[in-house]
């Protein structure tokens, strides 16, 4: 799009199906790269990834010539088939419905990094759904407790995206 200039940082946090611990430390590494991959594909500049066994959290320089929508349906959909090729865990790799997406002005860039950076350290304190409910209440964002990230069992996953 000629002529078209912009600044977007966005922060994308993605559940495991259920919130299974599943993402091993022995292969994560190479799904970031996958999933920076098929990122820089799209012409988005991927500027952290990060997360533990059952969610990610990326930052994203995003340009505006794609849906977000669009985005994560095809970072989750390529990276889960990934992960299922590979056959890294023995039942079936798939991540939760929906997605977290926040917005960051440049000068908060650094810090998203920093916390992005240091997952590992941030959950022996915290557990995710408490991360991700600070998160929510921090950008003034509504939500329904039935909606949000559910672990092992409960017939919701994430509120579904209209």
């Amino acid at each position: 799009m000629a002529n078209t200039f912009s600044q977007i940082h966005l922060q994308f946090v993605f559940a495991v199906q259920n919130r299974k611990c599943i993402i091993s430390y022995e292969w994560k590494a190479d799904l970031y790269k996958y999933i920076t991959g098929i990122n820089n594909n799209f012409g988005h500049k991927l500027i952290a990834i990060n997360g533990v066994a059952d969610h990610v959290h990326l930052l994203v320089g995003f340009r505006p010539s794609q849906a977000i929508s669009e985005y994560m349906r095809i970072i989750k959909g390529e990276s889960s088939e990934w992960v299922n090729k590979r056959r890294f865990i023995s039942e079936k790799f798939s991540w939760q419905e929906g997605f977290g997406a926040f917005s960051y002005s440049k000068k908060e860039i650094e810090s998203v990094i920093c916390y992005i950076m240091n997952q590992e350290n941030h959950h022996r304190k915290i557990s995710f759904m408490e991360e991700y409910r600070n998160i929510l209440k921090e950008f003034q964002i509504e939500f329904d407790e039935r909606y949000i990230f559910k672990k092992y069992g409960n017939q919701s996953g994430l509120a579904k995206v209209k």
